[in-house]
């Protein structure tokens, strides 16, 4: 049955706003009437979804904005997980999570699904004609839930998945937050000295005919050079910019700047756990929902942002496919840790993959945690200490050519 967003007056004067089924917009007027509403507006939910969520690109071509950013999705499907869990029908349950939305385009996204699921729908199927809410990998589990009559418990993995991913993603941003803070006003004020200090000094002992010490006439040569080219440095920068990101919208070049940026000293390591506890735990979550395992190491490839590591990923799929066990085809791909291919051997040899594979992620999980604490405590110092010396050799530079006038005055 379609899906009608509508706007009414009550009796005493308010505006309601809500969506209702119906067979026609007329039939939705009726019954707005019948509840003493006088309908305002009355609208189809995927036309008025569609027209709500579109912003202008610069060629004019529309695109939607997502409903559901990364923290309201796990919210959204801890909710309907409980919901369901708890012996509430699916359909009810998104009725009763449309109701109590804040948002119209999350209220709209979820009565959509709802009159998908009332006329006959797979749930994993109404989920997949919105592919910007929810990625393959969401769709698949709940396809496997839907089939193996586990949704609840499936829809609870999927809510645990989602919180770990945030969780990890959290933790990283905070590690790298102050470091990043300290450099950004370091970089402003030493940009400050010598565009603005340092030229003041210059101004002051320009009328002396004595030589300036070697520190100051660097420190002014520095200055003259970033106020007469600064502007010239900021545009190579941008273009610099600007190049390096159309040279990774090439497939084969982004594949080799991946995998160069798996060598880094502590970086590399950090990318290659955290890109192996993804797939990891994504492979898990599938293989536990019963999705077919070269199913899911196709899904679970795909949530791998290191495009070297994607493509080692697939090559393990054809190993699997020609009927490699799982453990050996990981094994032969070094950019994933061992850890990974052992506990996968683990898991194949006591019939417990799924657990295995999600105590691999965990554990890679944990590791990348501490190398990002381990990396920023050492970077904090290292960045405060470098900003001191700067400005040290800023500040000695404006002082030496007047303590060298002050000893000639004596």
């Amino acid at each position: 049955m379609p899906v009608y967003s509508f706007e009414a007056l009550s009796s005493t004067g308010d505006t309601r706003q809500g969506v209702i089924d119906a067979d026609s917009a007329k039939a939705a007027r009726a019954q707005l009437r019948a509840q003493s509403l006088v309908p305002l507006k009355v609208e189809p939910v995927s036309a008025q979804f569609d027209a709500a969520h579109k912003t202008q690109a610069g060629s004019g071509a529309g695109r939607r904005k997502r409903v559901f950013g990364a923290t309201a999705l796990t919210i959204w499907t801890r909710q309907l997980a409980g919901l369901v869990s708890s012996g509430l029908p699916l359909e009810r349950a998104l009725t009763s999570l449309s109701d109590e939305a804040e948002k119209a385009p999350e209220r709209e996204l979820v009565a959509m699904l709802r009159a998908e699921v009332n006329g006959g729908a797979p749930f994993a199927k109404a989920l997949s004609q919105h592919p910007r809410e929810f990625s393959d990998i969401f769709v698949a589990v709940i396809g496997a839930g839907e089939q193996s009559g586990n949704l609840g418990l499936v829809l609870e993995r999927l809510a645990d998945d989602l919180e770990e991913q945030q969780a990890l993603k959290s933790k990283l941003i905070g590690a790298a937050l102050y470091p990043a803070i300290v450099s950004l006003v370091a970089i402003v004020i030493v940009l400050f000295l010598v565009t603005y200090v340092v030229p003041q000094v210059a101004h002051v002992f320009a009328s002396s005919k004595r030589a300036l010490p070697v520190l100051t006439v660097i420190m002014i040569a520095v200055s003259d050079f970033f106020r007469s080219y600064g502007w010239l440095l900021l545009v190579a920068l941008v273009l610099g910019a600007m190049a390096g990101r159309m040279a990774l919208k090439n497939e084969r070049f982004h594949e080799k700047f991946d995998a160069a940026w798996l060598n880094l000293p502590i970086i590399g390591k950090m990318s290659r756990s955290y890109n192996s506890a993804r797939f990891a735990s994504t492979l898990a979550m599938l293989a536990a929902a019963g999705v077919p395992i070269l199913k899911a190491l196709q899904a679970a490839a795909q949530t791998l942002s290191n495009r070297a590591m994607r493509t080692d990923a697939l090559d393990a799929l054809v190993l699997v496919r020609e009927g490699a066990p799982l453990a050996s085809a990981l094994a032969q791909k070094k950019r994933f840790p061992g850890l990974l291919s052992m506990f996968a051997r683990l898991g194949e040899q006591t019939g417990q993959l799924p657990v295995m594979l999600q105590r691999a992620a965990k554990q890679l999980s944990t590791e990348v945690q501490r190398r990002a604490m381990q990396f920023a405590t050492i970077l904090e110092p290292l960045l405060i200490v470098a900003m001191g010396l700067v400005v040290m050799l800023i500040v000695l530079a404006v002082l030496l050519p007047i303590i060298q006038l002050n000893q000639l005055v004596k």
